[in-house]
């Protein structure tokens, strides 16, 4: 797993367009590393791949979201509580890495950390034609 994230991430760091898709949402600060059209399709739609690193400060967490396809995400720094649809919250340590189904509920993204910041990097497969990486919740 952590030589398919390796992989995933040099191609993507790599590529020439930069998106400007840098944002802030509640409790997390979301940079875009990289984004980089692949082969393999999605769903029967042409797809992309994209990088980003998360920051969440201690005590934050994200809004409700899902994804236009899956995660694949690795711990840089600190803890993440992650949540999805009606599973168990789990926490992750620095160096372990998670995966999200597509379009599941990402319901908690959370550090539960009062002193240290969490970052992780998240590679996100997704159609060419998706608008957003994270949609919000509605529920």
């Amino acid at each position: 797993m952590r030589i398919f994230l390796l992989i995933l991430l040099v191609g993507a760091s790599t590529a020439i367009g930069y998106a400007a898709g840098d944002s802030t949402h509640k409790g997390e600060r979301v940079k875009l590393i990289g984004a980089q059209d692949i082969q393999e399709k999605l769903d029967a739609h042409e797809s992309r791949v994209s990088v980003v690193e998360v920051t969440i400060a201690p005590g934050d967490a994200g809004m409700p979201h899902r994804h236009p396809g899956p995660v694949f995400g690795y711990v840089l720094e600190g803890d993440y509580e992650l949540g999805v649809d009606d599973k168990p919250t789990k926490i992750f340590h620095t160096g372990e890495t998670f995966y999200e189904p597509t379009g599941c509920l990402h319901r908690v993204s959370k550090n539960p950390s009062d002193e240290k910041p969490t970052r992780l990097i998240a590679v996100v497969v997704h159609p060419r034609d998706a608008k957003e990486l994270a949609i919000p919740d509605s529920k």
